[in-house]
């Protein structure tokens, strides 16, 4: 049988870019690459109002990797589209933050700059994430070439010293801390990890949001705060993690908790903020 061949990524013409966003699968894979490009380049984009926990990962990343972090949308926050759209929040229905905050302000970037976009998909994933529209951009997938999975990136990891971000305790997605994609359990732990920014998000939606607006779309997150709809939610929280235990022994607890949030809510996540 012929052996497969992997690419030699430095060798093609033009920038090497990989886009991060300040979750486990894109830090792996930019420490995966340091010593593979060496012209690689880092990029965040900014919505200015991510968690802590974020920002503090990709200050780790960045003494590791000895290079910057280019970190875009320095004038042009959140708050600033929410000016531009008339105090409009974004939902699933209408994801202008994923246009103005993740999308145009990387293809800015790039300009019409021939780019190889490094994206963290690993080999035990079945999506792509975004696929730009433009000619110059091409996506490449390390992990799926090298046929790595969520047990080599843990491994990546840990070898760095780096770890996973610390919200990986009560959240599996990086992203605002407002973000309308979150599950149920991710509220929850907002409100008690960050129960300034659980406030903030309550006054947005309250606020700037109207009468009918909510982050989660079925309830308010004043209704959800309420102490028998928190004890509910960890109490089904708890029998859905004991259930994937005996279901899938030996399974390491990041995917017992990816697969029970999961279970609490059926929104798909949105993949530029979460790679």
């Amino acid at each position: 049988m012929e052996k497969h061949v992997l690419p030699d990524y430095a060798s093609r013409p033009g920038r090497h870019i990989v886009s991060l966003s300040g979750g486990k699968d894109s830090t792996a894979l930019a420490i995966f690459l340091r010593d593979k490009i060496p012209q690689l380049e880092y990029v965040f984009c900014d919505t200015h109002h991510e968690l802590p926990e974020t920002y503090e990962y990709l200050d780790r990343l960045e003494a590791f990797l000895e290079r910057k972090i280019v970190r875009l949308n320095a004038q042009r926050g959140f708050d600033h589209w929410l000016d531009v759209y008339n105090g409009v929040l974004p939902s699933a229905q209408a994801r202008w933050c994923t246009r103005k905050l993740k999308i145009e302000p990387f293809e800015t970037y790039v300009g019409d700059d021939q780019v190889w976009n490094y994206i963290g998909i690993r080999a035990d994933e079945r999506r792509n994430g975004y696929i730009s529209t433009k000619p110059n951009i091409t996506p490449v997938y390390p992990f799926k070439d090298y046929g790595l999975v969520l047990s080599d990136i843990e491994r990546i990891l840990a070898e760095s010293g780096i770890g996973l971000p610390g919200y990986y305790e009560w959240r599996q997605r990086s992203g605002c801390y407002f973000c309308f994609f979150q599950r149920t359990g991710e509220w929850i732990g907002l409100k008690e990890r960050h129960p300034d920014l659980f406030e903030k998000a309550k006054k947005y939606e309250s606020e700037r949001g109207g009468e009918n607006f909510y982050w989660r779309q079925r309830e308010s997150l004043a209704e959800l705060e309420r102490p028998e709809r928190i004890e509910q939610i960890k109490r089904e929280h708890a029998l859905r993690l004991e259930e994937e235990r005996r279901r899938r022994p030996g399974r390491p607890l990041i995917e017992l908790v990816g697969a029970v949030l999961d279970a609490e809510d059926d929104e798909r996540g949105c993949d530029i903020c979460h790679l």
